[in-house]
């Protein structure tokens, strides 16, 4: 983990990492057995877990700082409608 980063990133990472370890477990055969639904919901939770990730890193200053170079060129603004 690099220190550089804002808390928010850090924050943001160790949410998706929590979720993706709750998902997994939710695959498990014992657990997947009783519930489909339940491995949905964490899927799920994880993925807007690495959006809410992917997106904030878009505008971080302290994210764009570490991308390898010419990767921000690349990578296109994302409007965000609520």
């Amino acid at each position: 983990m690099d220190t550089r980063r804002c808390s928010v990133c850090k924050d943001l990472e160790q949410a998706f990492k929590s979720r993706r370890g709750k998902y997994i477990e939710s695959r498990t055969a014992s657990y997947y057995q009783v519930s489909t639904e339940l491995a949905a919901f964490n899927n799920v939770e994880m993925e807007r877990a690495k959006s809410d990730m992917d997106e904030h890193q878009l505008i971080c200053a302290s994210a764009v700082e570490l991308r390898p170079e010419g990767m921000a060129e690349t990578v296109a603004p994302v409007a965000l409608h609520y």
